[in-house]
Protein backbone atom coordinates (compact mmCIF):
# COMPACT_ATOMS: atom_id res chain seq x y z
CA UNK A 1 0.00 0.00 0.00
CA UNK A 2 1.30 3.44 -0.92
CA UNK A 3 1.10 5.53 2.12
CA UNK A 4 3.47 8.27 3.86
CA UNK A 5 3.50 10.19 7.41
CA UNK A 6 4.42 13.25 7.82
CA UNK A 7 4.93 15.87 10.87
CA UNK A 8 5.97 19.40 10.85
CA UNK A 9 5.82 21.80 13.90
CA UNK A 10 7.08 25.27 13.58
CA UNK A 11 6.17 28.08 16.18
CA UNK A 12 2.93 28.82 13.80
CA UNK A 13 1.82 25.20 13.60
CA UNK A 14 2.23 21.84 14.62
CA UNK A 15 0.80 18.71 11.87
CA UNK A 16 0.44 15.45 11.74
CA UNK A 17 -0.34 13.75 8.98
CA UNK A 18 -0.96 10.36 7.03
CA UNK A 19 -1.93 9.71 3.31
CA UNK A 20 -2.86 6.41 1.79
CA UNK A 21 -3.42 6.17 -1.89
CA UNK A 22 -4.54 2.82 -1.96
CA UNK A 23 -7.16 2.79 1.09
CA UNK A 24 -9.70 5.01 1.83
CA UNK A 25 -11.50 3.95 4.70
CA UNK A 26 -10.21 6.55 7.26
CA UNK A 27 -10.82 10.25 6.43
CA UNK A 28 -9.96 11.98 9.66
CA UNK A 29 -9.60 15.75 9.96
CA UNK A 30 -9.26 18.60 12.53
CA UNK A 31 -7.55 21.76 11.81
CA UNK A 32 -9.36 24.53 13.52
CA UNK A 33 -10.98 25.48 10.21
CA UNK A 34 -14.22 24.12 9.49
CA UNK A 35 -14.53 24.86 6.17
CA UNK A 36 -11.05 23.77 5.44
CA UNK A 37 -12.07 20.40 6.96
CA UNK A 38 -14.85 19.94 4.77
CA UNK A 39 -13.08 20.72 1.50
CA UNK A 40 -10.02 18.32 2.98
CA UNK A 41 -12.71 15.94 3.37
CA UNK A 42 -14.29 16.20 -0.32
CA UNK A 43 -10.66 16.19 -1.96
CA UNK A 44 -10.17 13.02 0.03
CA UNK A 45 -13.17 11.35 -0.82
CA UNK A 46 -13.71 12.07 -4.07
CA UNK A 47 -9.74 11.09 -4.48
CA UNK A 48 -10.65 7.45 -3.34
CA UNK A 49 -7.96 8.47 -0.28
CA UNK A 50 -7.50 7.53 2.95
CA UNK A 51 -5.93 10.94 4.77
CA UNK A 52 -5.38 11.33 8.46
CA UNK A 53 -4.55 15.16 9.16
CA UNK A 54 -4.50 17.40 13.09
CA UNK A 55 -3.49 20.88 13.07
CA UNK A 56 -3.07 22.57 15.92
CA UNK A 57 -2.48 26.41 14.78
CA UNK A 58 -2.15 29.88 15.59
CA UNK A 59 -5.65 30.81 14.52
CA UNK A 60 -5.69 33.14 17.11
CA UNK A 61 -4.20 35.37 14.71
CA UNK A 62 -5.98 33.78 11.67
CA UNK A 63 -6.45 30.71 9.53
CA UNK A 64 -3.16 31.68 6.72
CA UNK A 65 -0.75 29.26 8.69
CA UNK A 66 -2.83 26.53 9.24
CA UNK A 67 -4.10 26.33 5.75
CA UNK A 68 -0.32 26.90 3.96
CA UNK A 69 1.57 24.40 6.20
CA UNK A 70 -1.49 22.12 5.78
CA UNK A 71 -0.35 22.00 2.01
CA UNK A 72 3.41 21.84 2.83
CA UNK A 73 2.91 18.69 4.70
CA UNK A 74 -0.10 16.79 2.76
CA UNK A 75 1.88 17.83 -0.82
CA UNK A 76 5.29 16.14 0.47
CA UNK A 77 3.54 12.98 2.16
CA UNK A 78 2.32 12.76 -1.46
CA UNK A 79 5.53 12.54 -3.26
CA UNK A 80 6.72 10.82 -0.73
CA UNK A 81 3.87 7.98 -1.18
CA UNK A 82 4.35 7.78 -4.77
CA UNK A 83 8.24 6.81 -4.11
CA UNK A 84 9.80 6.28 -7.57
CA UNK A 85 6.36 6.59 -9.29
CA UNK A 86 7.23 3.71 -11.66
CA UNK A 87 3.88 2.61 -13.37
CA UNK A 88 1.43 5.53 -12.58
CA UNK A 89 -0.72 6.98 -15.23
CA UNK A 90 0.85 10.68 -14.08
CA UNK A 91 -1.76 12.83 -16.11
CA UNK A 92 -5.16 13.52 -14.38
CA UNK A 93 -7.67 16.01 -15.25
CA UNK A 94 -11.47 16.81 -14.17
CA UNK A 95 -14.65 19.64 -13.88
CA UNK A 96 -16.88 19.15 -11.05
CA UNK A 97 -19.60 21.21 -11.07
CA UNK A 98 -21.59 22.37 -8.20
CA UNK A 99 -24.80 23.36 -8.28
CA UNK A 100 -23.94 26.66 -10.11
CA UNK A 101 -20.40 26.77 -10.16
CA UNK A 102 -18.53 25.12 -12.60
CA UNK A 103 -14.36 24.12 -11.66
CA UNK A 104 -11.58 22.29 -13.43
CA UNK A 105 -8.16 21.11 -12.49
CA UNK A 106 -5.46 19.20 -14.64
CA UNK A 107 -2.41 18.31 -13.33
CA UNK A 108 0.79 16.50 -13.73
CA UNK A 109 2.84 14.27 -11.49
CA UNK A 110 6.24 15.68 -13.54
CA UNK A 111 8.45 16.62 -10.60
CA UNK A 112 8.29 20.21 -11.41
CA UNK A 113 5.91 22.17 -9.74
CA UNK A 114 3.65 25.12 -11.43
CA UNK A 115 0.00 26.64 -10.36
CA UNK A 116 -1.62 28.24 -12.75
CA UNK A 117 -4.78 29.24 -10.61
CA UNK A 118 -8.01 31.38 -11.76
CA UNK A 119 -10.91 31.88 -9.64
CA UNK A 120 -12.30 35.06 -7.99
CA UNK A 121 -14.33 34.58 -4.96
CA UNK A 122 -17.05 36.97 -3.64
CA UNK A 123 -16.93 36.56 0.05
CA UNK A 124 -13.68 37.22 1.69
CA UNK A 125 -14.55 34.78 4.63
CA UNK A 126 -16.36 31.26 5.46
CA UNK A 127 -16.27 31.02 8.96
CA UNK A 128 -12.77 31.06 10.21
CA UNK A 129 -11.51 30.32 6.58
CA UNK A 130 -10.09 32.97 4.47
CA UNK A 131 -10.88 32.55 0.79
CA UNK A 132 -7.86 33.84 -0.50
CA UNK A 133 -6.46 30.90 1.25
CA UNK A 134 -7.81 28.52 -1.81
CA UNK A 135 -4.74 29.63 -4.29
CA UNK A 136 -2.21 29.44 -1.26
CA UNK A 137 -3.59 26.20 -0.22
CA UNK A 138 -3.14 24.94 -3.82
CA UNK A 139 0.11 26.43 -4.35
CA UNK A 140 1.52 24.87 -1.54
CA UNK A 141 0.31 21.80 -2.38
CA UNK A 142 1.64 21.83 -6.06
CA UNK A 143 5.31 23.13 -4.89
CA UNK A 144 5.36 20.67 -2.49
CA UNK A 145 4.10 17.68 -3.73
CA UNK A 146 6.13 18.49 -7.35
CA UNK A 147 3.28 18.62 -9.26
CA UNK A 148 1.98 20.81 -12.00
CA UNK A 149 -1.02 22.27 -11.31
CA UNK A 150 -4.08 24.41 -13.33
CA UNK A 151 -6.88 24.95 -11.61
CA UNK A 152 -10.30 27.16 -12.80
CA UNK A 153 -13.54 28.07 -11.64
CA UNK A 154 -15.23 28.58 -14.95
CA UNK A 155 -18.55 30.50 -13.73
CA UNK A 156 -20.22 30.56 -10.36
CA UNK A 157 -21.91 32.36 -8.12
CA UNK A 158 -21.42 30.54 -4.74
CA UNK A 159 -18.61 31.49 -3.32
CA UNK A 160 -19.00 28.03 -1.33
CA UNK A 161 -19.67 26.31 -4.15
CA UNK A 162 -17.27 27.52 -6.15
CA UNK A 163 -14.42 26.51 -3.84
CA UNK A 164 -15.87 22.91 -3.45
CA UNK A 165 -15.52 22.16 -6.73
CA UNK A 166 -12.06 23.17 -6.91
CA UNK A 167 -11.27 20.97 -4.13
CA UNK A 168 -13.46 17.94 -5.11
CA UNK A 169 -11.74 18.24 -8.96
CA UNK A 170 -8.60 18.25 -7.06
CA UNK A 171 -9.09 14.99 -5.79
CA UNK A 172 -10.62 13.60 -9.07
CA UNK A 173 -7.79 14.27 -10.71
CA UNK A 174 -5.17 13.15 -8.31
CA UNK A 175 -6.82 9.56 -8.02
CA UNK A 176 -6.30 9.65 -12.13
CA UNK A 177 -2.90 10.59 -11.96
CA UNK A 178 -1.65 8.26 -9.32
CA UNK A 179 -3.20 4.87 -10.57
CA UNK A 180 -0.79 2.12 -11.87
CA UNK A 181 -1.13 1.21 -15.14
CA UNK A 182 0.04 -2.60 -15.56
CA UNK A 183 0.87 -1.19 -19.40
CA UNK A 184 3.56 1.56 -18.47
CA UNK A 185 6.52 -0.31 -18.27
CA UNK A 186 8.69 2.00 -15.79
CA UNK A 187 7.88 5.64 -15.56
CA UNK A 188 5.36 7.39 -18.06
CA UNK A 189 7.83 10.12 -19.31
CA UNK A 190 10.37 10.50 -22.31
CA UNK A 191 12.83 10.99 -19.88
CA UNK A 192 13.03 7.66 -18.39
CA UNK A 193 12.50 9.73 -15.14
CA UNK A 194 9.88 11.74 -13.03
CA UNK A 195 11.78 13.48 -10.22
Amino acid sequence: MRSASNRRETSETKIELEIRLDDPEVVEIKTGVGFFDHMLDAFARHGRFGLTLKVDGDLHIDSHHTVEDAGIVLGKAIREALGNKVGIVRYGSAYVPMDESLGFVALDISGRPFLHFEGEFERQSLGNFDTELVKEFFRAFAFNSGITLHARVLYGENTHHKIEALFKALGRSLAQAVQIDPNIKGVNSTKGLLE
